[in-house]
């Protein structure tokens, strides 16, 4: 094999975006193993290593599908008919009802490039409000208390290289070991280090096996659980007053919430005796150092941002934020997640992580795009409540990378308004289970075939670069909406060349909260990757004073001295992005779920991913070895409760909510607490788990309550 010929480039998955390299094979590419990359270091899990199966035409689609209205079939179309259907479907439902009957969907996979270019095209093109994306789903709770607190949004505000570094790290509602198997590693380093790790999660999960200490609230109780930590801070005197005062506002009003939620009270609230409570305040306290990292389990929660404001409480009341090797983060879940929301696919936001609402925003917007500022539509409906609205006051959809069928939440009923639609047009690389009920179905590139951004979850800001010439019935993302635009009378705006749209998203994201500027293709090549807020330029009689001020000079300080800016790594070290500068507490208290167990519905539901595969499983569950180690559905549960319920390992089991029923296997294990099951949710038809799920909202994020939900188990008679 020859070194020469590989093609260095990220996974197409979740958002470590691990590094590899793709040398051809037999008209498709081989993983290679790529060690330069400092998040990953060489390492792949399952998923990464063979991704190259969904390139295959045996799995993904190669041709356009334009349904036949005499059959109701799909049936193979030409790409001008298949464009013309789709923009006759746009105009028409435009003409007839109006621009916010138009929606568009997008998703937290597509790259920066494309992001961009579908919010551009939502705002301009169809001049719709109603766009939203499925990464609303994902962080938008932790996005929402990150910028309440800190002023700014970007998952982690340090590289993952920190966390093996720093003194003890609380790891809440995240089982890395298979969500995110190389990032694990962390975690051992940190131990292997000499920190301590604390792991939250009702599940004695393979994460939660390698802690020091594990806490198994119920479900929906993580809130009360930081209050309760928050607490015992301060009633054994272990708040940093100094950096309460130097660096913070709002401390009283947190600290009233906390003081309602006295030990005994969250044990009966949480389930987690008070003895491990202290345990966990104790160790957090004691090292010198610490983090607190969320993921879904306390954020997919109709309180999502008030819990993670609570666990910011905790960081910011210890003097762990805005410090070397301390602070709060979220673990993204999607592939571009972070960098998704940055560009213009949120219902609220403009590229450069600009809101929607700011004047000053949206004329900075229209001037790169040449248009007038009040010609920009306001901000729309948030994902959920855009998929809720389909069939009625949204008649028409533009939908690309997402699957809401097996994702959304209440899925039956979202199935139900999609089908509602009076046109819906899907782009994918696969034939979804959404994409099964469009009637326009666009086949596009995937990963290999194409040059992108995407942005990690440190916010480092990575290039995939295309291997492999895609199959010649599939066209890009891009060019998609370069062609749709022509059709709809826009002939220029809309480049298919990746490197000149991501040009056009830098000068857009200038001097915006998730600043561009200064990244380029060949930057990112030479640096591995580049950080964000990363402005074009810095005044180099500022940086040659900074660097007069002390110490050798680090090459990223002679960047600096030379005009350019090195990027950051790490955030709020100075200062928090707020008005003052200064870091701001949230005075909250723990309130209930939105649905809560009755004698109806007993038992807490929770959701959550297997390793081996990923999100709605529309392009895993095409990968043999993948679906051989995971085969299917199933629903987890204490064997208490089976012997209550009378159920066997292996039986068929209905799983019952409010909403709907799921039919799938039992498998009982003693790592649960047994008030509890758990679903994987990647997985369409009577084992959906998102048939179950609540779609109550967060005030705040607008992100479903998916980790809590009441339901009921039943006995299935046996099949056959």
């Amino acid at each position: 094999m020859s070194e020469a010929v590989t093609t260095p480039t990220h996974c197409p998955y979740c958002a470590l975006q691990c590094g590899m390299s793709l040398s051809p094979k037999a008209g498709s590419v081989e993983v290679v193993d790529r060690t330069d990359f400092p998040v990953n270091r060489g390492a792949l899990c399952g998923k990464g290593r063979t991704a190259p199966a969904v390139l295959s035409s045996r799995v993904r689609l190669t041709e356009p599908l334009v349904r036949c209205p005499d059959t109701g079939a799909l049936k193979p179309a030409t790409w001008e008919e298949a464009l013309s259907a789709v923009a006759d479907g746009l105009r028409r439902t435009r003409a007839d009802h109006g621009a916010d009957a138009v929606g568009v969907f997008g998703g937290g996979g597509l790259t920066n490039e494309k992001a961009y270019a579908l919010g551009k095209f939502a705002r301009l093109v169809l001049a719709t409000s109603q766009i939203d994306y499925n990464g609303r789903f994902c962080m938008s709770s932790a996005a929402a208390a990150h910028h309440r607190a800190f002023g700014l949004d970007r998952g982690l505000p340090f590289p993952l290289e920190d966390i093996p570094r720093t003194g003890c790290v609380i790891l809440v509602g995240s089982n890395l070991a298979e969500t995110m198997p190389p990032a694990l590693r962390y975690l051992t380093e940190l131990k292997e280090n000499g920190g301590k790790l604390i792991v939250v999660d009702p599940r004695r999960t393979r994460t939660a096996e390698h802690a020091d200490l594990h806490l198994a609230p119920r479900p929906g109780t993580d809130l009360a659980l930081a209050l309760g930590l928050l607490h015992l801070v301060v009633a054994e005197g272990r708040t940093d007053e100094e950096f309460i005062r130097e660096r913070t506002e709002g401390w009283e009003a947190a600290r009233a919430g906390a003081m309602s939620h006295w030990p005994e009270l969250v044990e009966r609230i949480t389930g987690v005796p008070v003895p491990l409570l202290r345990d966990a305040m104790r160790m957090f306290c004691d090292a010198e150092t610490g983090m607190v990292l969320t993921a879904r389990g306390p954020e997919q929660q109709s309180k999502g941002t008030d819990t993670v404001g609570a666990w910011i409480n905790l960081c910011l009341a210890t003097g762990r934020a805005g410090r070397p090797l301390s602070g709060y983060g979220c673990l993204t879940g999607q592939g571009n997640g972070q960098g998704g929301r940055e560009h213009g696919q949120k219902a609220d936001q403009l590229p450069g992580y600009r809101k929607l609402d700011d004047p000053a925003a949206r004329a900075h917007v229209a001037k790169v795009w040449g248009v007038a500022p009040e010609s920009l539509p306001g901000p729309g409906r948030s994902a959920y409540e855009l998929l809720d609205a389909l069939g009625r006051d949204v008649r028409s959809l533009l939908l690309m990378g997402s699957n809401p069928v097996v994702s959304a939440p209440r899925a039956a009923h979202v199935e139900e308004r999609l089908r509602s639609l009076d046109f819906l047009a899907v782009a994918d690389v696969v034939l979804s289970e959404t994409a099964e009920l469009a009637d326009v179905v666009l086949p596009v590139t995937q990963w290999a075939e194409e040059t992108g951004t995407t942005t990690n979850l440190e916010g480092r800001v990575l290039l995939r670069q295309r291997a492999l010439t895609p199959p010649p019935g599939v066209r890009s993302d891009l060019e998609v909406l370069h062609s749709l635009a022509g059709l709809l009378g826009w002939e220029k705006g809309f480049p298919t060349d990746p490197e000149e749209v991501f040009g056009e998203l830098r000068r857009a994201s200038a001097g915006g909260p998730a600043d561009y500027s200064g990244i380029s293709y060949r930057r990112i090549r030479e640096e591995n990757g580049v950080f964000w807020p990363c402005p074009e330029v810095v005044e180099p009689s500022e940086a040659a004073a900074e660097l007069a001020d002390g110490g050798p000079a680090a090459p990223a300080d002679v960047a600096r001295v030379a005009g350019v800016h090195p990027g950051t790594p790490r955030l709020f070290l100075d200062r928090f992005a707020t008005p003052d500068g200064r870091a701001r507490f949230v005075g909250v208290v723990h309130r209930e779920a939105a649905e809560e167990t009755d004698a109806e519905y007993p038992i807490v539901l929770t959701t959550g991913r297997v390793v081996s595969q990923y999100q709605s499983g529309a392009q895993t569950r095409r990968v043999d070895e993948l679906n051989a180690a995971a085969p299917g559905s199933f629903v987890e549960l204490h064997p208490r409760l089976a012997d209550r319920l009378g159920v066997a390992d292996g039986e068929r089991v209905a799983v019952v909510s409010r909403r709907g029923r799921s039919v799938v296997p039992a498998r009982i294990t003693a790592t649960i607490r047994p008030d509890t099951v758990f679903m994987p949710f990647h997985w369409p038809g009577e084992g959906r788990a998102n048939t179950l799920t609540n779609p109550a909202l967060d005030p705040i994020s607008r992100m479903p309550e998916f980790k809590v939900c009441a339901v009921r188990l039943e006995s299935v008679e046996p099949t056959g």
